[in-house]
């Protein structure tokens, strides 16, 4: 590993993805970087990226890039996730550490053979699940973990559900509702869900490509319970398509003695409800903020935007390189998302629980939809 400062480049894809949340610019202004390029395929989009990220250096292939300026960091930046496997395994097969847009890619194939590409390499890649890092989340984890809220019983989490309520919330926003699952509970254990459409189980004639290149999509409805390894406590998600779009994306911690609810991003929503009925109705109970500091304190975080978010996050990435351990939120984590995602039309299909790992890896669970499946033994 080369000393600080680091060489560091940007791949976007402007019109087909773009820069995702602000991973470009949480490249600058990192003390032990130095970003030397960035690469695009669009040429309006890659000069203007130039100019504002002030580099010099701009290509229209990012492998160009990669071979001609050698950076040891790179973001992954593009919402669209069709290219995310060859993006990231261009880096990883180069030695190069990554920080990558979510989803991480649209199949488990996918996946692994970037897992299995990072792990070669000895490289290490950091998800854009800012959530996870935000303190805001600490201070949850350590609301439970001193029984605000006493024995937990059960999560809950819902995406975004609106136009794209069902399977494209579910890939989408999904992701960071099952990594929040994943940061309080571990590993998934099974999965039992149901995917309908129009009321109805999903069939061969409901299967859709996704839009920006999100692979393989269906339904209008998902419900999903989820058990996991090292507890006892379940965690169900749920999609649909309602009318009136709501603003639940995120989850609630359900406890004995209370209910603690936490949105989705840098600075998400959260709040504590100490309160055994869940409804706010006993006696002297209201909700309370739960800022970064704590319970009905003073919020210490100066903004909200995901580009700060995205600059702690590469904070952790380079830290975790130099010490050679994983980054808080992981390669491994973002292809545990996607798996407990593609459980869903899993467990749809064979028509009951599936467990993890799941023991089809090579193809679409959609793209079997219709064949006779053996069940799960």
């Amino acid at each position: 590993m080369f000393k600080a400062p680091y060489r560091a480049a940007v791949i976007g894809r402007t019109g087909r993805g773009n820069y995702g949340h602000g991973l470009d610019l949480a490249m600058l202004d990192q003390p032990k970087l130095n970003l030397v390029a960035v690469a695009d395929d669009d040429s309006k989009g890659l000069a203007a990226a130039a100019k504002r990220l002030k580099v010099d250096h701009a290509y229209a292939d990012y492998r160009e890039m990669l071979d001609r300026e050698k950076p040891q960091f790179v973001a992954v930046a593009p919402r669209w996730i069709d290219e995310h496997r060859a993006m990231v395994l261009a880096c990883v097969e180069r030695g190069i550490h990554v920080f990558c847009e979510k989803p991480l890619a649209p199949t488990l194939a996918d996946c692994d053979a970037i897992v299995t590409a990072s792990e070669r390499s000895h490289v290490k890649l950091a998800m854009a699940f800012q959530t996870r890092y935000c303190p805001r989340f600490a201070r949850v984890k350590e609301l439970i973990d001193a029984g605000e809220i006493g024995e937990v019983l059960e999560l809950r989490g819902r995406g975004k559900e609106d136009r794209r309520g069902g399977g494209e919330d579910l890939m989408v926003l999904g992701s960071h509702v099952m990594d929040l699952f994943r940061g309080l509970q571990g590993d998934a254990a099974w999965s039992f869900a149901r995917v309908s459409d129009g009321g109805r189980p999903i069939a061969k004639e409901h299967v859709r490509q996704g839009a920006e290149g999100l692979g393989l999509l269906a339904g209008d409805r998902i419900d999903a319970v989820y058990g996991f390894k090292a507890s006892p406590i379940v965690a169900h998600f749920a999609s649909s398509r309602p009318k009136q779009p709501g603003q639940r994306f995120g989850i609630q911690i359900l406890g004995s003695k209370g209910v603690i609810e936490l949105g989705v991003g840098w600075r998400p929503h959260a709040s504590l409800l100490r309160d055994p009925t869940w409804s706010g109705s006993s006696k002297g109970t209201q909700w309370v903020e739960i800022t970064s500091a704590g319970v009905g304190k003073p919020e210490t975080l100066a903004s909200d935007n995901l580009a700060d978010g995205n600059r702690v996050i590469i904070a952790d990435l380079i830290q975790a390189v130099e010490a050679d351990a994983q980054p808080k939120v992981s390669v491994y984590d973002g292809r545990a998302s996607i798996e407990m995602i593609l459980a869903c039309y899993e467990s749809q299909i064979q028509q009951s629980p599936v467990r993890f790992p799941l023991a089809d890896r090579t193809s679409h669970p959609l793209a079997r939809l219709g064949q006779a499946i053996p069940r799960e033994g």
